[in-house]
């Protein structure tokens, strides 16, 4: 996983250098700045050999919770948006204590950054054992706590599982 953003990180930079300060013989546009990064991964990858290649067999992993969280994050747009324009009131607030399964700091991280990112829930804390996050959210079905809380275990929480372990 380390490597893997280390690349990601050398892809963007390098990327980037290119279109600022190089000669660049492409137009500068979002497809082209993804159509570099990529090259330069893939350059990255062909060296992999002399150290490891396991990291590349996470990326369909990392694809999937991205589409994953911009999906939410489109549905729970729309959602919120709905709600402030039309005159009906649906929001059910409530605060969550969330069983975690994940342990270390990058995954408790990823995973409190993704629910505030996400509009309508809002991170609050990280119990002192690390076993519970609180996190407030604005719709709960029909008053099923426990609904809520497996949203977040089955949607957010397996994904980044899945991508780091």
């Amino acid at each position: 996983m380390k490597t893997f953003i280390v690349h990601f990180l050398i892809a963007f930079i390098g990327s980037y250098v290119y279109f600022k300060y190089g000669d660049p013989f492409l137009p500068y546009n979002a497809v082209w700045a993804v159509f570099v990064a990529s090259f330069i991964m893939f350059m990255l990858w062909l060296t992999t050999p002399f150290y490891h290649r396991a990291y590349f067999h996470k990326l369909p992993r990392a694809i999937s919770l991205f589409i994953y969280f911009l999906r939410e994050l489109v549905v729970a747009n729309f959602r919120v948006a709905y709600d402030i324009l039309t005159p009906n009131y649906r929001m059910k607030p409530a605060v969550l204590a969330v069983p975690l399964s994940v342990t270390t700091d990058l995954e408790i991280t990823m995973l409190a950054t993704m629910i505030t990112m996400t509009p309508g829930s809002l991170m609050i804390d990280v119990s002192a054992d690390r076993k519970f996050i609180y996190m407030h959210t604005l719709y709960v079905k029909d008053n099923d706590v426990e609904s809520a809380k497996q949203d977040v275990k089955d949607g957010f929480e397996r994904r980044i599982m899945n991508l780091t372990r």
